[in-house]
């Protein structure tokens, strides 16, 4: 009995969900059943898939919940295949789903509810199709989405209002180039974020020349966007309606549109300097809006690509007031460059209203504070070399023993001065005293010969024989003492 429950308990599909299908490899999280010539989606496909592989087959459709068997889904690739359209709730199990190649099919169109459960979806390919229109909300939902490629299909108008919406979070990469757009909004782009006209490809369409749009790519070429300047010769503008054939590389052959004004353009952009910790006050013309008042709300883009809305940011550093003007409370030095501001009557409908690029400048004051250093520290430097100088290039404090000494002196007199100097006077008479005396003899003999103003006088005024012994050696004793308790200098 126990037996037979647990066969009965046991589901007879387990090992079958977790087999390879015969036509495809299967690894631990992959599935690849490409080139198999396949002309249906093989059944029962292990749960453990993370990435599927059915390219380069000849699928004609995809039935509803056909992805429920794998929750773990993350990259399907689909792409060279012969779909045409898809049913309403194909990816409706497929909320994790981050990778969808799809390109190289026949599809006709993007419709709303192609994608719209694929909440999760970053990267959306779609070139090499035969789509001719792209519903406004077909990416509404996709918050994530950051790249969408419709390059090489037959697009002759986009919904770029419905971009403005989802362009300001995520987006990066917008590829249109390669279809037959004739017409496209330039004050809709133009009031795009920098990191969307970076990544907006539109070369190699038909677009009616015009100075709005030359203008428009000729700033993003000058901002060093990669989607104008890597493609600058591959940008053309149709000239007439009337020759088919009548394209010109519009950025290459620029002298074509000498006449363009560049006003015609760079009038919304207004340059502004404010000082580091002032308040500032951007304000728009809002009269220059189509869009009905009652119903407009204001938003403003700054130069970090971050939409602000009323009230404002969540630390009250910036503020959008009811009449579309946006507070700066204290201006930063990071807080420079450019705003755009907006005027929108609905989450996908934006219009631009004025653009800024402001600049925040440092006082004068920090000038002088810097200067005032550089000085304090050049002063520093000076009067270390004055120190250097006086302590290795000072001359002899002895003015008497930096002259060069007569040829009847011996040497080194100065050094017989420092000896007196550094010799003890005797305070009394003994045994010791005529060695003293001995050792002065010697050392002011030099001192007689060269003549010394004060020695001399000494001996000739007091003494009237100065050659007596007695006398020289009282002398002598006497003067040692004065020199050492003496600080007047001795001149030659």
């Amino acid at each position: 009995l126990f037996l037979l429950l647990l066969q009965l308990c046991t589901p007879r599909t387990s090992p079958q969900l977790h087999r390879c299908p015969d036509a495809c490899i299967c690894t631990s999280d992959l599935l690849s059943c490409s080139r198999r010539m396949l002309q249906r989606v093989p059944q029962a496909l292990p749960p453990t898939t993370t990435t599927l592989d059915l390219s380069h087959n000849a699928l004609t459709q995809l039935h509803d919940h056909w992805l429920a068997t794998l929750p773990h889904l993350e990259a399907l690739h689909i792409n060279h295949n012969q779909i045409r359209d898809l049913p309403p709730r194909a990816f409706h199990n497929a909320s994790f789903l981050r990778h969808l190649d799809m390109s190289s099919n026949h599809l006709q169109a993007v419709k709303r509810h192609y994608f719209e459960a694929l909440v999760s979806l970053e990267e959306l390919l779609l070139y090499n199709n035969h789509i001719t229109r792209v519903d406004e909300n077909a990416f509404a939902k996709l918050s994530d989405l950051r790249k969408v490629y419709l390059s090489w299909n037959n697009l002759t108008a986009f919904p770029f209002h419905a971009v403005q919406g989802l362009g300001i979070y995520n987006l990066r990469t917008l590829d249109l180039s390669s279809n037959n757009l004739s017409s496209i909004p330039v004050e809709v782009l133009a009031a795009l974020p920098e990191s969307i006209g970076n990544g907006l490809y539109l070369h190699n369409n038909p677009i009616r020349c015009s100075c709005p749009l030359y203008l428009m790519l000729q700033r993003w070429n000058q901002r060093g966007f990669s989607s104008v300047k890597d493609f600058s010769e591959e940008h053309t503008c149709k000239v007439s309606d009337n020759v088919p054939r009548s394209l010109i590389k519009f950025l290459k052959h620029s002298h074509m549109f000498e006449n363009c004004s560049v006003s015609a353009e760079d009038g919304h952009l207004l340059h502004l300097e404010v000082m580091v910790g002032q308040p500032t006050l951007l304000s728009c013309n809002t009269s220059n809006t189509s869009l009905p008042h009652t119903a407009t709300a204001y938003m403003w883009i700054t130069p970090h690509h971050e939409p602000i809305k009323h009230p404002g940011n969540s630390n009250r550093s910036l503020e959008v007031y009811r009449n579309g003007s946006l507070r700066i409370a204290v201006a930063k030095p990071w807080l420079s460059g450019v705003y755009v501001g907006l005027a929108m009557n609905s989450p996908y409908n934006f219009s631009r209203m004025c653009e800024f690029n402001m600049t925040v400048l440092y006082p004068k004051a920090a000038g002088e504070t810097f200067s005032t250093g550089l000085t304090t520290l050049l002063g520093c430097i000076v009067s270390l070399v004055l120190v250097i100088i006086y302590l290795y290039l000072t001359p002899c404090r002895c003015l008497g023993c930096c002259k060069k000494p007569a040829p009847l002196s011996p040497p080194q007199e100065c050094s017989a001065q420092s000896s007196i100097l550094s010799t003890t006077p005797p305070a009394t008479d003994g045994p010791n005293r005529k060695a003293s005396a001995n050792k002065h003899v010697v050392f002011l003999e030099p001192i007689r010969e060269t003549q010394n103003g004060k020695i001399r006088l000494a001996l000739g005024e007091d003494f009237p024989d100065p050659k007596h012994p007695k006398v020289l050696q009282l002398k002598s004793d006497s003067e040692s003492i004065s020199s050492v308790f003496s600080d007047t200098p001795i001149v030659s």
